[in-house]
């Protein structure tokens, strides 16, 4: 296609509309790129840029690398997947003396009052390593009558023993003392690996083994509250795991139709992208009126729903007084759910019916800018594709950052504390040594009586050990970094990919051969040091949030108005920070690629080159993203709705091959959330060529005047729409 040339009359129109645009902002907001007829696209000649950045990356790399090697040599991810008993053992490790003992048994439970303590090994009291749990209620006084009938008694009592103990006639107060046996035992069942009071429900009433209370050795009564109490909120995590299994057996039950439904959302996406390449107004219209339907029928259904539900005793109940539940019929049967849900809808389609009323000019011009963008990757169809890498080398990131904070949190040698029920304890959570400490003075100091040296965590005194959590926080803040820089380079190779596309005078003829490869070799060759530079920025920000989080943690229980004050400020001001810093880097990864200059320039060229174009950026950001979002959730949502029906077996031809499942919802939230990334992947291609072509669009209106000395690369729609876009105020 030969370049666009105007009349004469047109190019003063259009020179002087250059000059007025240019004149107010240049003395500001830099100068405007002067015509330079040598310049065809992405500069090919170029060199490497913020070479000291880059050198620093690479440092940093191979550091990261060699903590991981580090990290793996003294951590053992075993200490954070197996219990531990009081000697710092691991139970059922194999090739040990507790390879056939896989439960850890608490002598006394009743002193574990938060289930936190459980999970942590932080309890009070001496832990064992058990080959089983067990499964009656007895006591060390009861075992010691029956021992003297029989000797099973003592053999299945001395199991939850200290190993080697084999005294059954040792007095009670000594057994205790020493801490030899627990006084008493009750039925219990493993929970991660841990035994824990077995809760049952009997006509009502929480019961242990159909007992509502029990006795321990020193004949004092307990009531089964008292477990309830120091197992507070094992049930929630019982039901936790019992969910799991069975999301796990939906998993296993459905994943083939899972993966047919990933199919069908890959080929939704690529015919979508296929009939905008051709018909973008059409179906982005279509795309727009269908997703008003979908949301007026919803809102028509939610409102059915809650006139049924008026009359129905029961419905008026709280969502927050329900609870987390895993069936959600119990919600559906609550007005207050679809309440929420028709407010939802309905401020939604108001948003969107404003929009239409209010930017519907806006709305044309966004479609035009993604019907060149189907042009440009209709012609460079590699750079759907592109995606897949990226994904790749998030994968590859994601699995090295959690394998080294796993092996980093699970390095060093068994620490042991002093654990004392009693807070007065001077010598509490100091650090003991277990051989030694009942010949020391803690355990027989008047305020520490009760007091046992027990395995707290795994530490060690060197350096390593020592800034074991600042490791932590390395591993973090270059995990961000590398992810940042993988997400950076797709976006500068696709930006110096669809540049040549725009610079190109004649389409496709003058386009580069393997433009997608030619411009990722150029990023990578020249540009790693300011897409690290740039990552950098963003990873800081990002980790200053993290570290406001961890800190607003820590002052939840402080009750000072102004630190919450000053906390949420520093949260949105850098909530505000990351944004701000995600978009210029996005347009400064650009003008890297067109350039090839560094970062900083890049980033001043793209501010000042925005900044000359404020209105037509607007019309950019709030309306072209907008639409793209739309598509996505008709994909997703599209899908989603035949999933639903598949597994509600609404579908004739399918009834028999349904399979059946505890709860439909896990394969449906699977299809549509990751439905939802594939068009999220494919139409981020989209956006970041929309990007890419209007800044060169506006970079052109500044180069070139089209006369025919200085003829426009923008296509004629192009000009058409976006060279008036200023007057759509």
């Amino acid at each position: 296609m030969a370049p666009h040339r105007y009349s004469p009359s047109r190019s003063a129109a259009i020179q002087s509309e250059t000059a007025a645009r240019a004149a107010p902002y240049g003395s500001h907001y830099g100068e405007p790129h002067r015509f330079d007829p040598s310049f065809r696209g992405p500069v090919r000649r170029r060199s490497c840029t913020d070479i000291v950045c880059c050198l620093i990356f690479i440092i940093v790399v191979l550091s990261y690398m060699a903590l991981g090697i580090v990290a793996w040599l003294h951590g053992d991810p075993k200490k954070v997947l197996h219990p531990t008993d009081s000697y710092g053992q691991f139970c059922g490790q194999k090739g040990t003396s507790n390879g056939k003992k896989p439960m850890l048994f608490y002598f006394n439970i009743l002193r574990c009052a938060n289930p936190s303590v459980l999970i942590n090994l932080q309890c009070p009291t001496t832990q064992m390593c058990v080959s089983q749990c067990p499964d009656r209620f007895a006591t060390y006084t009861e075992m010691q009558l029956q021992n003297k009938f029989s000797k099973s008694y003592w053999e299945y009592y001395r199991q939850f023993c200290k190993p080697g103990f084999n005294n059954p006639d040792k007095p009670v107060s000594q057994v205790l003392r020493d801490e030899d046996c627990p006084s008493m035992i009750v039925p219990s069942r493993p929970f991660f690996q841990r035994c824990l009071p077995d809760f049952i429900i009997l006509n009502g009433t929480v019961t242990v083994a159909n007992r509502t209370s029990f006795k321990d050795a020193l004949e004092m009564a307990h009531s089964v509250t008292e477990l309830q109490h120091a197992a507070k909120g094992i049930k929630g995590l019982l039901d936790t795991k019992e969910l799991g299994l069975k999301i796990v057996e939906d998993y296993a039950k459905s994943w083939a139709w899972i993966l047919i439904g990933l199919l069908i959302s890959l080929a939704v996406c690529l015919v979508f992208i296929l009939l905008l390449r051709f018909t973008a107004g059409l179906l982005l219209w279509t795309t727009i009126i269908t997703v008003i339907l979908l949301l007026a029928y919803g809102m028509w259904y939610c409102f059915m729903e809650l006139a049924q539900l008026r009359h129905t005793p029961g419905s008026e109940v709280a969502i927050g007084e329900v609870g987390l539940q895993t069936d959600l019929q119990v919600y559906l049967q609550l007005t207050q759910t679809w309440i929420i849900l028709l407010v939802s809808l309905g401020v939604t389609e108001a948003s969107i019916f404003l929009m239409l009323i209010f930017l519907r000019k806006r709305v044309r011009v966004a479609i035009a800018l993604l019907r060149e963008a189907s042009k440009a990757i209709g012609h460079i169809m590699s750079t759907l594709f592109f995606p897949v890498i990226t994904f790749l080398l998030l994968a590859v990131c994601i699995s090295y950052w959690a394998v080294t904070a796993v092996h980093l949190a699970s390095s060093g040698e068994a620490i042991y504390k002093v654990m004392s029920p009693d807070v007065s304890c001077p010598y509490a959570n100091s650090t003991c040594n277990p051989k030694t400490f009942n010949k020391t003075n803690i355990s027989k100091s008047a305020l520490c009586l009760d007091s046992q040296c027990l395995f707290a965590f795994y530490g060690g005194e060197t350096s390593y050990h020592r800034y074991l959590f600042l490791l932590q926080l390395f591993n973090l803040l270059v995990f961000f970094w590398l992810v940042n820089f993988s997400l950076a380079l797709e976006q500068c190779t696709l930006a110096g990919t669809f540049a040549s596309y725009y610079w190109a005078r004649r389409k496709p003829q003058d386009i580069p051969p393997c433009p997608l490869f030619s411009s990722f070799s150029r990023t990578v060759r020249y540009h790693t040091g300011s897409l690290a530079f740039g990552a950098l920025i963003l990873s800081v920000a990002q980790l200053v949030q993290i570290i406001l989080e961890y800190l607003e943690q820590k002052l939840k229980g402080v009750d000072n108005s102004l630190s919450r004050f000053i906390m949420h400020c520093l949260k949105c001001c850098f909530w505000c920070l990351e944004k701000f810093l995600r978009y210029m880097n996005r347009n400064a990864y650009i003008m890297v690629a067109i350039y090839g200059k560094n970062f900083c320039t890049s980033a001043r060229e793209a501010f000042f080159l925005l900044m000359r174009n404020m209105v037509r950026v607007a019309i950019l950001d709030s309306v072209t993203d907008f639409l793209l979002f739309l598509g996505k959730v008709l994909i997703a949502g599209g899908v989603g709705v035949v999933v639903f029906f598949f597994f509600n077996r609404k579908i004739p031809v399918f009834q028999e091959e349904v399979p059946n499942l505890n709860y439909y919802w896990v394969p449906l939230l699977t299809v549509v959330i990751c439905a939802y990334l594939i068009a999220h992947g494919f139409f981020n291609v989209y956006a970041m060529c929309v990007d890419t072509l209007f800044l060169c669009f506006c970079d052109d209106l500044e180069r070139h005047d089209g006369s025919s000395e200085k003829p426009f690369l923008m296509s004629p729609e192009l000009h058409r729409i976006l060279g008036k876009s200023s007057q759509l105020h």
